[in-house]
């Protein structure tokens, strides 16, 4: 533990903290453990600073180009003995609060009636009877998640896909001006507490019994991705290539766009692989981070991981992955939530990669700008998979901004009768009082910004290329 490290002054303060966490019940041992291990290294101010001096662009054996992977075997035999191997984890613990939905995230509609965890089910049980292998899905729920996923999870009793659900931990906020648990002040309910981030995948896998069980059945491979993601789907063709090469850790990272300058990126750094961060980039140096000619490529959050190596670095408390400081405020008082990320769990591993895969692997749904270009012809669905359509000849999306009347789901629903055609759209911006009529088709570059007090309908049928759209007198 840091504590050696630490002054006296912080060492009161952790002293008193671990006094009133062990008197919070609502939480396991291992969650009060986990909590005062993780505010003890924040104290002692471990933070890894990189020296911008040793950063290396990682080679094509550390970032391993998609395009060189080994084919897929046609022996479905063989096929079948990869999967049996592999497990699915989607990361569940996000609520869909900024898309105005209440509820788990995973279970907002996103094509042909079909939800998020749909379609994952749709994908997993389509592997499942095509090579009659039991690949499973796990969910890594939040407390705020937990009891609704429970509900829903039920409606696929009878598909053929194990669905094994298991909670990430639950920490208290802590009150910045005397650093005890928030609960401790009364706040019992909900707002008192935080899930610590994904990167506390791999402790709750352990504690929850979960990763003992899936070893005992023979299971190798995790592949875990954010559950809004549309485009993380099994890819046979790694899972081989790690097998293979006996990678402990696989991330895949795909090509920055300026639509990504803030993601993080793969670096070599003292002769291991690791994530770079944003938050971890001297001030001098955010531009250069930020640019697309020196650093290429970012992390999509699709993770492969060996699960035996999972259990020996958690057993040894081996997995400090740099923390992230969440500052929040509750019914006015100024609180921290210290979170880590799944990512940076890579400089861990032993023999961790890259991949750099097609950015097809990419298509999260954050923003209902997001659904517009997932529910238009850009995309068809077939099987559970959402693919891109191939009638579109630019190879970038879309760029697509919707002002606040769009931003929560109900309301953009209500304002397309139907979803535009936008094979040929370049960019759109829609603000303002807008509502859109059915089979309409958009093209080039249009801007329809609605003066204040003004309604505008876009007509049935129309279509509207390289427009700038006011009124209705410009229709």
């Amino acid at each position: 533990m840091a504590a050696a490290t630490l002054n006296a002054a912080d060492t009161e303060k952790l002293n008193k903290l671990k006094s009133a966490v062990d008197g919070l019940n609502q939480i396991s041992e291992n969650e009060k453990k986990g909590c005062i291990n993780l505010v003890a290294r924040y104290l002692s101010g471990e933070a890894q600073h990189v020296e911008w001096s040793k950063i290396q662009t990682p080679t094509d054996e550390i970032v391993v180009p998609y395009e060189s992977l080994a084919p897929t075997t046609d022996d479905p035999v063989e096929t079948k003995k990869l999967l049996d191997k592999l497990v699915v984890l989607k990361l569940n613990g996000g609520l869909g609060t900024t898309m105005g939905c209440t509820g788990p995230k995973s279970v907002i509609e996103v094509r042909n009636g079909l939800t998020f965890l749909d379609l994952i089910v749709i994908q997993i049980e389509n592997l499942n009877s095509k090579y009659g292998c039991n690949v499973p899905l796990l969910l890594m729920n939040s407390f705020n998640t937990h009891d609704d996923t429970l509900k829903i999870v039920e409606r696929y009793s009878s598909s053929n896909v194990e669905i094994h659900t298991f909670n990430q931990s639950q920490y208290p906020r802590l009150v910045v001006e005397d650093f005890s648990p928030l609960p401790s002040k009364g706040q019992t309910g909900k707002d008192g507490w935080y899930p610590p981030g994904h990167g506390d995948v791999f402790p709750s896998l352990k504690n929850s019994g979960k990763l003992d069980a899936l070893l005992s059945k023979g299971k190798e491979y995790v592949f875990i991705a954010n559950s809004d993601n549309l485009g993380a789907v099994v890819d046979l063709k790694i899972l081989n290539h790690l097998v293979h090469n006996k990678n402990e850790y696989c991330m895949e990272v795909t090509p920055k766009t300026l639509a990504d300058v803030k993601g993080g990126t793969l670096i070599s750094y003292e002769g291991r692989v690791q994530l770079l961060e944003i938050a971890q980039v001297p001030d001098d140096h955010v531009n250069e981070f930020k640019s697309i000619e020196k650093f290429k490529i970012f992390n999509t959050n699709n993770l492969w991981v060996n699960l035996k190596a999972i259990k020996r670095l958690v057993e040894t408390d081996a997995l400090k992955m740099e923390i992230i400081p969440n500052p929040k405020e509750v019914d006015g008082i100024k609180v921290l939530q210290l979170e880590t990320a799944a990512g940076a769990a890579i400089k861990f591993f032993d023999n961790a990669i890259g991949i750099n895969v097609p950015r097809s692997r990419f298509l999260p749904v954050k923003a209902t700008s997001d659904l517009l270009l997932v529910q238009s012809d850009l995309y068809t669905l077939e099987d559970g998979f959402v693919t891109r359509n191939e009638a579109r000849k630019n190879p970038a999306n879309p760029s697509i901004e919707l002002g606040p009347e769009f931003k929560k789901v109900g309301n953009f629903l209500s304002r397309f009768k139907s979803i535009p055609s936008i094979i040929e759209l370049d960019s759109l911006k829609v603000a303002g009082d807008v509502w859109f009529g059915t089979g309409v088709t958009l093209k080039g570059k249009v801007n329809i910004i609605a003066k204040p007090g003004v309604t505008l309908e876009i007509p049935d049928g129309a279509v509207l290329g390289n427009k700038e759209i006011n009124g209705p007198e410009d229709l």
